[in-house]
């Protein structure tokens, strides 16, 4: 091929609603895109400069001279993957070209980090010419430890890879064609396990003779499969046909008299699809063998629906492609754990008994029993292996330590691995540590909210960032919003800021006390809680009519709503109060605030952050049982330090007493998670100096905080969330009757957006 660059531009055209919201996430805090380069050495000094660089520089490098293998030792090599395309199939776009590409290929290293903890930089090649692209990606070989190849056209793909494969010695992967794949085969495997067959006794008909249709039906091959045919546009691809052929389709043409894709599906046992929404009819699904894998995978709408195939049989297993149904393929199950298995034993090739490998582990995965992490993220979904659960989700914690440990393995038993692992049971442990599980618990939380949608009265919804996050929120299908505010404000905001589709929207509601039918019940609502507090009916009166905290409280008290976001115009200190006059505490608990520190492989939880100012013994034991249980809500299993200024009985002070007090409640109680105390913060966090003190008996350093006051533990909280990298999610209001959340005056609409979600944990 040669390049070719077209001089036309697009014509401008209207974006939606979700692509304005991209556009602004892709350029958020005045920073462009999604990556970025950040040191792993310090560099505050000379000495640290000189170190880093000349002359100390010059040693690693004689020494890689010396031995190229010691690359992996002193350099970034052996946990960087590059993500490589030219951009001629872009997502569902077609031929973008290369620097179009950019964004998807800056995402697709964000998930390398995001899921298997592997630095991934992206290189956007700018050309449509095999052996220029290729020579292009063989000369940088020694930067990195392994390629992912990334929407590149076929059949250009397919010659590409294979060529870089033969002139590299280290990993070169195309994760359109084998990812899909790899998920796909492990889908069948349980598909045929529970309904009893044998795959190589199953007919498998796949619909799309592209990378990844070619790639699924070459791995089923190697699975077993016997009986197949492969469709195209034109129909099924036979033996003598001409038209709109090539070597890779002509491998798989077969000798029949089928020739539409209607004639294929009569009797077969597997549909796989990656082809267009509507390939395939009901009568299609309907014509084959009893208990049919139906995997339709085309995005965003699949070949045939699950409603559609389950109007005319009951006995389909079925997969899409789609999170919002059962059974996802989806390729993030798959290449950041190859990859990361494949470098932790410095593999010169990720080879079919590896893609195997990841194939039975995914499959293993989904028949052993869901951590109740997961499984409480999907209420009302059944996670038990059968029909409806074939496939892991997504953000399974044990995906990182289970596909990486059979890959590796793999790896070892073919003679591919440079660096065989010889203690499985400390990679396992190392592989769990990579990742912070309070990542996997959001994304679990907002997943468990599209399957459960919850009702967000904001009080403040005369607020621009109000709006957009009520925007979200009903966008993303996690429920309805109820602004609080005067509906001509909001309808003007909304209008403003492009959003005037809301206001046609059943679940973008707009109600104050000027408007709303229910005030008078409000009033007696709020007047029977208070009338025995020393408030008048008139005081309430005027509570309800004039102060949108009060009157948003209350519709939540009253069951209005499912829990309530405010603070975007008042300070906290207001705000909780008046929200914690009117809701009461939950089974008589204490109410505190929760801070979750979100840092690089670490997440730590601080209580209490917002409510009292010198909190009793009784009262720390208190909350930190009921952070604990928090700390477990989000994956972690809780060693809890409660902190001062003294390590154990370094000083008799005040606050170090009553945290010694606290020690003591807690050891009278049968607890069953670890905890220590008083103890300073360097210490709870730095195992180094744990190790000074060898009674101490938390297993590793702490992740739980309990602060001795509201001074100190706001002040850290702050400090934290200003000097560090990481993101502080809360303070989140635990011990409320109903959940509400106060943010603050600069939160960022995904700020808010979290708040809400954080909120719904636990109701």
């Amino acid at each position: 091929m040669t390049d070719k660059k077209s001089d036309k531009k697009p014509a401008k055209r209207q974006r939606t609603h979700f692509e304005e919201e991209a556009l602004r996430f892709h350029m958020r805090d005045g920073v462009p895109g999604k990556v970025a380069v950040l040191p792993t050495k310090p560099l505050l000094t000379q000495r640290d400069l000189a170190l880093a660089y000349s002359p100390g520089v010059a040693a690693p490098c004689e020494e890689i001279f010396d031995d190229p293998e010691t690359a992996y030792d002193y350099t970034a090599k052996g946990n960087m993957v590059a993500v490589i395309s030219n951009g001629t199939a872009v997502l569902g776009l077609g031929n973008l070209g290369a620097l179009a590409s950019k964004p998807v290929m800056e995402g697709k290293a964000v998930l390398f980090k995001r899921f298997a903890d592997i630095d991934a930089i992206d290189i956007e090649v700018d050309t449509q010419d095999i052996d220029q692209f290729v020579n292009a990606v063989r000369y940088l070989g020694p930067t990195w430890g392994g390629i992912n190849l990334e929407d590149i056209a076929g059949p250009e793909c397919f010659i590409i890879e294979e060529r870089l494969k033969e002139l590299m010695d280290i990993p070169v992967f195309h994760d359109d064609q084998h990812g899909t794949a790899i998920i796909c085969a492990a889908g069948l495997l349980n598909a045929a396990h529970m309904s009893g067959r044998k795959i190589e006794d199953m007919t498998i008909v796949v619909n799309g003779a592209g990378a990844a249709g070619i790639a699924c039906l070459d791995l089923m091959i190697t699975l077993g499969m016997k009986k197949y045919f492969l469709c195209d546009r034109a129909g099924v691809i036979y033996q003598g046909r001409e038209e709109q052929m090539n070597q890779w389709k002509s491998k798989y043409a077969v000798k029949t008299d089928k020739r539409t894709l209607s004639d294929a599906m009569a009797g077969a046992d597997v549909f796989l699809g990656l082809s267009a929404k509507g390939a395939v009819t009901k009568a299609m699904a309907k014509s084959m063998a009893p208990n049919p894998v139906i995997f339709a995978m085309a995005n965003p709408d699949p070949e045939i629906t699950p409603e559609e195939v389950l109007s005319v049989r009951d006995d389909a297993i079925i997969a899409t492609g789609r999170s919002d149904y059962p059974n996802q393929v989806n390729n993030v199950m798959g290449f950041p754990y190859i990859f990361r298995g494949a470098l932790d034993v410095r593999a010169t090739k990720i080879n079919e008994e590896m893609k195997l490998a990841a194939a039975h582990a995914l499959a293993e995965l989904a028949r052993t029993d869901v951590p109740d992490e997961v499984a409480a993220a999907y209420q009302g979904r059944q996670m038990i292996y059968g029909p409806q659960y074939i496939i892991p989700t997504p953000f399974d914690p044990r995906l990182i330590y289970t596909i990486p440990t059979a890959v590796a393995k793999a790896a070892m038993e073919t003679g591919v691995a440079k660096k065989p692992i010889k203690d499985f049971n400390e990679y396992k442990k190392q592989l769990q540590a990579r990742l912070n599980p309070t990542a996997n618990s959001m994304n679990l939380i907002y997943e468990n909210l599209a399957k459960h949608p919850k009702r967000v009265i904001f009080a403040e919804g005369e607020e621009d960032r109000t709006i957009r996050a009520a925007a979200q929120w009903i966008n993303n299908g996690y429920g309805s919003a109820i602004l609080v505010g005067r509906e001509k404000n909001v309808k003007d905001a909304a209008k403003r800021l492009n959003l005037s589709y809301l206001l046609k929207n059943e679940n973008f509601k707009i109600t104050n006390a000027a408007l709303s039918d229910k005030v008078e019940f409000y009033i007696d609502f709020l007047y029977k809680r208070l009338q025995r507090s020393g408030y008048l009916h008139r005081d309430v009166v005027r509570m309800i009519k004039t102060n949108r905290n009060y009157f948003a409280s209350t519709m939540l008290a009253s069951g209005d709503g499912d829990t309530m976001i405010t603070g975007a115009v008042r300070g906290f200190a207001r705000s909780l109060h008046e929200v914690t006059i009117v809701l009461e505490p939950k089974d008589k608990a204490i109410v505190f605030g929760m801070s979750i520190m979100l840092a690089d492989k670490r997440t730590l939880f601080m209580s209490d952050t917002t409510m009292h100012e010198t909190p009793t013994p009784e009262q720390l034991a208190e909350i930190t049982i009921a952070t604990a249980k928090k700390a477990r809500e989000f994956g972690h299993e809780p060693k809890v330090a409660l902190l001062s200024y003294s390590n154990f009985g370094s000083s008799t002070a005040a606050y170090s007493d009553r945290v010694r007090a606290a020690v003591k409640i807690l050891d009278s109680m049968k607890l069953d998670f670890e905890y220590e105390g008083e103890m300073n913060a360097d210490v709870a966090l730095n195992a180094e100096l744990m190790n000074l003190y060898p009674f101490c008996r938390l297993s590793g350093p702490a992740n739980v905080l309990i602060m001795p006051g509201l001074y100190s533990a706001s002040l850290s909280s702050k400090l934290l969330q200003e000097l560090s990298n990481g993101t502080m999610l809360g303070p989140v209001l635990v011990g409320l009757e109903k959940p509400a959340q106060i943010i603050t005056p600069t939160s960022t609409v995904s700020e808010i957006l979290n708040a809400a979600a954080l909120s719904c944990v636990g109701h």
